[in-house]
């Protein structure tokens, strides 16, 4: 509780009242309850999310939880979400806190649900198994779902995390939209079936499709994790070979992260552009040792073989599909605006954006770490480097865009610099501030 921010138990205790609230007229409502429907969908929810937590997935078995909402009152729906969201594992402290708020979270906005497509006639249509009719109740019921988790989550990202208020939301619905879309047409097929005259028992099987593709998507799972294995395998090698950039390739990770996020890019890019970051150096795998720890200038034919590290980056990670554009900025993350760059000497647009934002997070980087021949530069020095370059090597945008991320978060890289590193000194490469082999 006590890494919680205060405000953020605060809005955790007001979501939870309103869970409270809505489950209330279970005790004074004199309309009765299929309490046996309640506890069959309940343990068949908590059951999937024992099982969602197993294989490491959010949400599984919403379709449960918006089965519930189309067959029963508000408050017996959002009753079915809270077993579940009690037992169910979760990673990180505080655990309780942690239960409190997603079992809060889904009964309001199961309720919501519910409430909705009660109040467009939803139920008359599961009854009569209408089920073109029934759409348009169901289709109003799935929207109100994902507009309810969606403003809590982006809520509780705030306040807990204390990201901006528009980056906390955005994009969170239209991410949500689809998924739960899904859920909720099977949701409504079990629903329909779970009232006709085959009862519940067959709207059960409605979940075995589900299941092989959730099946399908834990695979997919597995291979990206192996992917990212892969990744920070490489990564360590190159941290081992070439002991001055140790740590060097997961700040620059991190510093691209910062301009790609200050630039509006969605998620998606910005992880991408974070790998793109921490794999930039790979190629270094391919060069001689003893050039990377050679003592003294190189000659011209040793910085022709250097500067063939981002060719030999681009062909060890080329094969690995989910990184898309970070490929291109490992190709490419020293060209310089004014072509003098290499490895093609490509000019302004033609650099891809991904390559524009590594090079401005390498060199700086580069210039406030600590190294056997240079101490670290402070941060506004760094900056300032980076803005006298800006437009011949660096993009402006990129770096206005670290400049801003740095003036309002700092640069407190998770990595330290590599300041244990006993390797003979060696000068920088000339020409470009805070330039490393």
């Amino acid at each position: 509780m006590e890494a919680t921010p205060a405000r953020a138990r605060v809005y955790v205790a007001c979501v939870a009242l309103c869970a409270l609230a809505c489950l209330l007229p279970l005790l004074a409502t004199a309309t009765p309850t299929s309490w046996w429907a309640v506890a069959l969908l309940a343990a068949l929810y908590a059951a999937g999310e024992q099982i969602a937590a197993r294989r490491r997935f959010v949400g599984t078995f919403y379709p449960v939880l918006l089965a519930g909402a189309f067959l029963l009152s508000p408050p017996a729906a959002a009753l079915v979400a809270v077993p579940g969201a009690l037992i169910a594992p979760v990673g990180g402290r505080p655990r309780l806190l942690r239960r409190v708020w997603r079992a809060s979270q889904l009964v309001v906005a199961v309720w919501a649900a519910a409430r909705v497509h009660g109040a467009l006639g939803g139920r008359d249509t599961v009854v009569a198994s209408d089920f073109p009719y029934a759409l348009a109740p169901a289709g109003a019921a799935v929207l109100t779902f994902c507009l309810v988790l969606t403003a809590l989550d982006g809520g509780i990202l705030k306040l807990s995390e204390r990201v901006p208020g528009r980056r906390a939301w955005r994009g969170l619905f239209l991410r949500s939209l689809a998924p739960i879309a899904v859920h909720g047409l099977a949701g409504l097929m079990m629903a329909v079936l779970w009232r006709s005259p085959y009862g519940s028992v067959a709207a059960l099987l409605v979940l075995l499709p589900m299941c092989v593709s959730w099946w399908v998507f834990a695979q997919y799972h597995r291979e990206r994790a192996a992917h990212q294995a892969t990744i920070r395998a490489l990564v360590q090698a190159v941290d081992i070979k070439d002991g001055y950039t140790r740590g060097h390739s997961e700040r620059v990770g991190q510093a691209s992260m910062m301009i790609a996020r200050e630039l509006g890019l969605a998620d998606e890019r910005v992880e991408v552009l974070r790998f793109a970051g921490i794999l930039h150096d790979v190629g270094k795998l391919g060069v001689p040792t003893r050039l990377l720890r050679k003592n003294g200038p190189l000659t011209p034919e040793e910085r022709q073989v250097i500067e063939l590290h981002p060719e030999y980056g681009h062909e060890m990670v080329r094969g690995i599909s989910f990184l898309g554009e970070a490929r291109a900025a490992v190709l490419h993350h020293h060209e310089r605006l004014d072509g003098t760059g290499y490895p093609y000497g490509l000019m302004g647009g033609q650099i891809p954006e991904s390559a524009r934002v590594v090079a401005v997070a390498d060199a700086f980087d580069a210039m406030t770490s600590t190294r056997s021949y240079s101490r670290a530069r402070p941060v506004s020095v760094a900056l300032r480097e980076l803005e006298k370059c800006a437009g011949s090597q660096f993009d402006p945008r990129m770096v206005t865009a670290l400049a801003r991320a740095v003036d309002r978060y700092g640069w407190h890289p998770a990595v330290t610099a590599d300041e244990a590193c006993t390797a003979p000194a060696r000068p920088p490469a000339a020409g470009v501030p805070g330039a490393h082999r």
